[in-house]
């Protein structure tokens, strides 16, 4: 009779399964076994949350083959084109710092004279605690920036789509949204009671036909694409959705946050990249923690949408007012943008080098269009993570995007480009990468061959 296998056997084969198939040399034996604590079966107990199982299993493969956590990391300093952690310095592709402004005199120093004159909190929420000329300014500049008649801004970037989309849209109402739009769009969608329909990525004729069979069915109807996909750092042809918004009648909203100070000549955002009047977008949303070096996001837009916004979005109303040293480094930082287009040069120059480079070794970037987010595509989970350990032990920081962020088929690295990168720092990146990654998939492919043979 055969004999059951214990835990430990299995833990061991996972490990010798994943080194091998990884092409590791030196990874850390499996941990000793420890007596499990008590079953606990209630639902209200914490690790019966939706995924934390999941979460632990990735834990523990990681911990199997000597992986460190990508995740979290300490800087020691500021983090732009190089960082430094754990005393080592790094060159740094983790950091949506586009153009170098973080930390520039001219911003830093807008932040510290606000902190002077305002202190650091704007205390209670604007509609309470008042307004602060930092904020009015903030807005008129980004309201100016995108010819829209009025600006908000708010604290979080994430919580303006929510806040957002969820006052403007009710039951009866839909939005359509590129399928790969950003988790706030979708949740702000959930929270406003609308219909939401979800087309191919930068697809203006899968979009066309879901408006023509559904438009009828709806009151208002909005539609959401992004400037620049932060995942795959391509851009939509913002030409075509404003032609569909206008013969459906529906609204049309963008939301820039990756595509200011990026797309475009001067980084003026999509409406400059696609040779589009920026008053034909309806609302552009954006944040202030990429480009203009802050923190918090902004909707522009007509005055009677601002307004209402002001006075009902609850991410406006139950939120603190945005800080004032924050509000004064962004406006800084839009002002320096838009005088030093030289940097959006530099950037783009960077981007283009990178991307030309790594199609040249061969590596998938998928669609970008190699500006300030390249990815390199791998493929799965545990390569992603495991790569970026191997690059990051070799002064090279990067994240990996792993499910269910995107497709575990298209797990991937995200590069961050700036202005600030070196084509010597960016030609010795992508050698590195280009080098590891051909080491990994050598050892995959090695122990693939030994495992068919065993099984011949």
């Amino acid at each position: 009779m055969t004999q059951p296998s214990r835990p430990q056997d299995g833990r061991a084969a996972l490990a010798s399964f994943v080194t091998n198939r990884l092409g590791r040399a030196n990874a850390r034996p499996a941990p000793a076994e420890t007596k499990a604590p008590p079953a606990n079966d209630s639902p209200q107990d914490f690790e019966k949350l939706t995924g934390y199982r999941e979460l632990r299993l990735q834990r523990s493969a990681a911990d199997l083959i000597g992986l460190g956590n990508p995740f979290f990391r300490v800087h020691e300093t500021r983090a732009g084109a190089q960082t430094r952690i754990d005393g080592e310095a790094l060159s740094n592709y983790s950091s949506y710092d586009y153009l170098g402004l973080n930390g520039h005199p001219a911003v830093s120093g807008a932040a510290r004279k606000a902190i002077e004159t305002f202190g650091t909190s704007a205390s209670a929420s604007r509609i309470v605690a008042g307004e602060r000329p930092g904020h009015l300014k903030l807005e008129r500049a980004l309201a100016a920036h995108y010819r829209t008649d009025a600006c908000v801004v708010l604290v979080s970037g994430h919580a303006t789509n929510v806040t957002a989309i969820g006052a403007i849209l009710e039951a009866p109402d839909v939005i359509f949204h590129d399928a790969l739009i950003h988790n706030s769009v979708v949740t702000g969608a959930q929270l406003s009671g609308a219909q939401r329909r979800s087309f191919a990525h930068n697809d203006p004729a899968a979009l066309e036909k879901l408006l023509e069979a559904t438009r009828h069915e709806h009151r208002r109807a909005l539609i959401v694409i992004e400037g620049l996909y932060s995942m795959d750092g391509d851009a939509p042809d913002l030409a075509a959705f404003v032609e569909l918004k206008r013969r459906y009648d529906c609204w049309l909203m963008v939301d820039d946050a990756h595509g200011l100070g990026v797309l475009g000549r001067t980084g003026a955002g999509l409406h400059e990249h696609c040779g589009v009047d920026a008053s034909d977008v309806d609302i552009w949303m954006g944040t202030l923690s990429k480009t203009l070096s802050s923190c918090g996001g902004y909707i522009c837009g007509p005055s009677v949408l601002i307004e209402y916004l002001k006075c009902t979005a609850g991410g406006f109303v139950y939120s603190v007012g945005m800080s004032p040293p924050l509000a004064a480094a962004a406006d800084a930082a839009l002002s320096v943008m838009q005088a030093e287009p030289e940097r959006v040069e530099r950037l783009r120059r960077n981007g283009h080098q990178f991307l030309a480079l790594a199609k040249k070794h061969g590596l998938n970037t998928g669609s970008s269009l190699g500006l300030a987010v390249i990815p390199i595509i791998v493929g799965d989970s545990l390569k992603a993570v495991t790569l970026s350990d191997r690059l990051f032990k070799r002064g090279i920081n990067v994240q990996p995007i792993i499910h269910p962020a995107v497709p575990e088929r298209s797990s991937r690295l995200r590069f961050f480009m700036t202005s600030e990168h070196t084509p010597e720092q960016i030609a010795q990146t992508v050698a590195t990468v280009a080098e590891e990654l051909s080491a990994l998939e050598t050892g995959a492919t090695l122990i693939e061959q030994l495992m068919a043979r065993r099984g011949a």
